[in-house]
Order: structure tokens, then C-alpha cells, then sequence
């Protein structure tokens, strides 16, 4: 099955060479290009995309407003958005996150990272594990808020077995690691991320973890050392 890809950024030489480099996979392809936060969420609704790679600085809609719009919409809850980013605010990223983003790169990083992050997203997985991220966003997702506000109480529907999952992927975990800690399958551990995914409205792997950071079931940890670079 062929990924089909929206490019979102205002430099027409950065999409054209995304383009070119995703077009060279047999397994990706793009459909779509937008120059502004405003095109992208009116392309995504017209063309459906499995994965928007997302510019943050965009003119007249900025990639985390652009997010926010596509993923409050229903009909577009199996598009993905991959948030490209120089980490030049850290802030927004987490905006982003919270928004509905399923992960970040940066800019930088080398094609074949880029290519492995827009098939890890339109998985349903999540690009929250390196040791840079993970402090990233224990510092950001849990702090306060006034923008949005998550419902604790909707934790409450997992069970201990599911919260114990969820915990763990919070953490980083992979479901092979989960697996090996908990001493069960790969497949009873996404069984039990889908079940909780379900349980908390969430689209993904990232905005499950969005929810146990906001919600308090996970504690933010104070990182050790700040984010330095691209993934």
C-alpha cells in the first residue's frame, strides 16, 4: 500500500526536494503541495492525505494552527501530521503535540530519517522516543495550560493493565520493550495501546501519550540535559 503525502512549507525549493526524495520510494508518494498553513488544511480536506509533513513557520496559518484545524476535523482522523521544526521554539512543538501532530523532525535531518518518520506516522506510531524528544516533551506537556484543558476522569476507564501500557510508552517504550518488561506478547501490548487509544479518543501512538502527560498519569521527569538537534 502506497503512502500518500502532503507537502506543507512556504519554500518551494525545500518542497521540491521532499518531493523528489519521496517520490523516489516505492512506497511513498506525494499528492499535494501547500505554501501556507491555509492550503494545507484546504488540500488535506480535498485530498485526504495519510501523512501531512508540516512546516511550524508558515504565513497567514502557522503549522500548529494549520494542525489544529485538520485534526479537529472527523472526517480527517486518519491523516497524520509529521511537524518539520528547527527547534527554534520548543514551545510550539509542544503546541503541536497537543494539537494532533503524531511526532517532529528536524529539519536537518538525513533523507532516509525523514522517509522512516513519514512511514512511522502513517503506522500510527509515534516519534516520541529518542532521549532528546522524551525531554522535550516531559518538559512541555505538562505544564500548564490555558488553552486547552484534558478530562483525568476519562483515564479512570483504563484498566490497571492498560494504564500500566500506556505508562511505559509515555516513557519512551517501545512495544517489544513493554513487552519484554512486562513479560508478554508484542501483540497483547498493542492490543492494550488500541484499547486504551479507543478508551481515550486518542488518534495515535502520540496523542496517547499527550494524554498521560496532561491527564497526570504520567509525571513529567525534569530532563537531564536540553534537546540539541534533529532526531
Amino acid at each position: 500500500m502506497t503512502v500518500r503525502v502532503l507537502l506543507a512549507d512556504d519554500q518551494a525549493l525545500l518542497r521540491a526536494t521532499f518531493r523528489i526524495l519521496i517520490d523516489s520510494t516505492d512506497d511513498l508518494t506525494v499528492i499535494a503541495e501547500a505554501a501556507d498553513g491555509r492550503e494545507a488544511v484546504e488540500l488535506t480536506e480535498a485530498h485526504r492525505p495519510d501523512v501531512v509533513v508540516m512546516d511550524i513557520r508558515m504565513p497567514h496559518l502557522d503549522g500548529v494552527a494549520a494542525t489544529a484545524a485538520i485534526c479537529s476535523r472527523p472526517e480527517l482522523t486518519d491523516t497524520h501530521i509529521l511537524v518539520l521544526t528547527t527547534f527554534e521554539n520548543d514551545v510550539n512543538v509542544a503546541r503541536a503535540l497537543r494539537a494532533g501532530a503524531s511526532g517532529f523532525l528536524g529539519k536537518g535531518v538525513s533523507p532516509d530519517v525523514l522517509l522512516s518518520g513519514i512511514r512511522t506516522v502513517a503506522a500510527g506510531e509515534a516519534l516520541l522516543s529518542p532521549t532528546a524528544t522524551r525531554a522535550l516533551i516531559t518538559r512541555f506537556l505538562a505544564a500548564p495550560d490555558t488553552d486547552d484543558l484534558l478530562i483525568p476522569d476519562a483515564v479512570k476507564l483504563l484498566t490497571d493493565r492498560e494504564r500500566e501500557v500506556v505508562t511505559l510508552a509515555a516513557h519512551g517504550r517501545s512495544n517489544a520493550q513493554i513487552a519484554d518488561r512486562l513479560v508478554l506478547s508484542p501483540l497483547t501490548v498493542r492490543s492494550h495501546i488500541q484499547r486504551a487509544m479507543t478508551k481515550l479518543d486518542a488518534r495515535d501512538r502520540a496523542q496517547l501519550v499527550v494524554i498521560a502527560y496532561r491527564s497526570g498519569l504520567v509525571k513529567p521527569q525534569p530532563p537531564t540535559s536540553a534537546p540539541t538537534g534533529a532526531l
